[in-house]
């Protein structure tokens, strides 16, 4: 069973009413934080009361400090010496699990909380040094976890509590299996917390009915919406010399401090990289070929101001968390509507303003459509004076329908 944690008045507006360590506050304003996001402040209190929790909440709302803030807190009022990891956090993607233990670190800085991260695109046999050193909390990948397990480097009889971040993606990734086997090796019982963009579907709600033990659910946003926060606009390009040029526009604007520029393919990120270089754009592309360390790198250079511009491709943006993002540009549309939320998602993030823009061709309206109904809203079209495209929305429709009524029938009988 399933129970729904209503809102109250009595949600809280500051993190000093969790009752939280002092060392704990103490990193939490050093991060930024003021006040609690909305799956914060349901999330941490539920944890903090030892229960399940089954979580729904969109990219940017602040979902990994709403289950690090509480596994650190547990482990600060139930100390153990064991060499062994007591806390263990699954994440779908090496990038996510960067980005997470990046996050327990710095909560963790003014605790004696330890930390290890096991995943591949790292040595496997530094990881094992780490974690005999002695680890509270592991982060991991199915993959590279269930493979140490294999190999006996890993101890899992020790956990007591277990968060799986972005479920619903790791479910597109097949890791549904991996992770059920990796539960079977914690032999006690453990607190369970399922964090996901979206609860909608079977695989999430089967998935959650195997994991935890009636959880409180808390759903923060629908899984077509996005951030209020987050101002959409489509600008129609006539063809690709036409869409390059409102690019070159849209980076040279003032307003412009920090973009990612999406693309579909690794070639077409490739290709549009050396364009904006050849303009004198400070840009660099990130695709999935490159190895950790260099995708590392090129992140740590755009995330401390000496990239301006990201141009990447869905698989390898995921790791690109940070709170400065000004603009998310779509150069290419992504295919489904889920996939625009989570790059839009890129900006807007702690309460800040973010600017999303598409890029759209005629052949691109489609898409756009698609992505309109998932939102269950239009996105408004704009115009940059002197690169105005030379059709309209409307007009292009219509032409494409009058198009399709010339069309033959495939299976129409010719006439004798």
């Amino acid at each position: 069973m399933i129970d729904s944690l209503p809102e109250t008045e009595n949600t809280p507006m500051t993190f000093e009413e969790f009752d939280l360590a002092p060392e704990l506050l103490t990193a939490i304003a050093a991060q930024g934080y003021h006040k609690p996001t909305p799956i914060q402040a349901q999330a941490i209190p539920a944890m903090l009361e030892r229960v399940d929790v089954l979580a729904g909440a969109a990219t940017g709302t602040g979902k990994t400090a709403a289950f690090v803030i509480p596994a650190l807190q547990y482990l600060l009022d139930e100390p153990e010496h064991t060499v062994h990891p007591r806390v263990l956090i699954l994440a779908p993607t090496r990038e996510l699990a960067v980005q997470i233990h990046q996050g327990v670190r710095a909560l963790a800085a003014h605790t004696q909380v330890r930390s290890a991260m096991i995943t591949g695109g790292f040595n496997q046999g530094n990881q094992v040094k780490t974690l005999r050193q002695s680890t509270d909390i592991l982060v991991a990948t199915p993959g590279r976890l269930a493979k140490m397990m294999e190999e006996d480097q890993v101890n899992l009889s020790y956990i007591e509590l277990l968060i799986i971040d972005e479920a619903d993606r790791m479910l597109d990734m097949g890791q549904g299996p991996t992770v059920r086997t990796l539960l079977e090796s914690i032999p006690g019982d453990f607190q369970a917390g399922l964090f996901s963009a979206t609860l909608s579907g079977a695989g999430v709600r089967k998935f959650a009915e195997d994991i935890l033990d009636e959880p409180v659910e808390i759903q923060i946003e629908a899984p077509n919406q996005h951030s209020s926060q987050i101002q959409q606009i489509t600008y129609l390009a006539n063809d690709l010399v036409h869409k390059n040029a409102l690019l070159l526009n849209l980076l040279q604007d003032a307003s412009c401090a920090s973009a990612i520029v999406f693309c579909n393919k690794k070639e077409r990120a490739i290709a549009l990289t050396e364009y904006l270089q050849s303009q004198n754009i400070s840009a660099q592309v990130l695709h999935g070929d490159f190895i950790q360390a260099v995708r590392l790198e090129k992140m740590h250079k755009f995330k401390t101001g000496k990239i301006k511009v990201m141009v990447a491709t869905d698989v390898a943006a995921r790791g690109l968390d940070m709170l400065n993002i000004t603009h998310v540009i779509n150069y290419d549309l992504p295919y489904r509507g889920d996939i625009y939320i989570h790059r839009i998602g890129r900006t807007g993030r702690a309460q800040q303003v973010g600017i999303s823009i598409n890029l759209v061709e005629r052949h691109d309206l489609k898409a756009l459509e698609r992505i309109e109904y998932h939102l269950q809203q239009s996105i408004p079209v704009g115009k940059i004076a002197g690169l105005e495209a030379n059709y309209t929305r409307k007009a292009a429709k219509e032409a494409q329908a009058k198009a399709q009524k010339k069309k033959p029938k495939k299976n129409a009988k010719k006439k004798k």
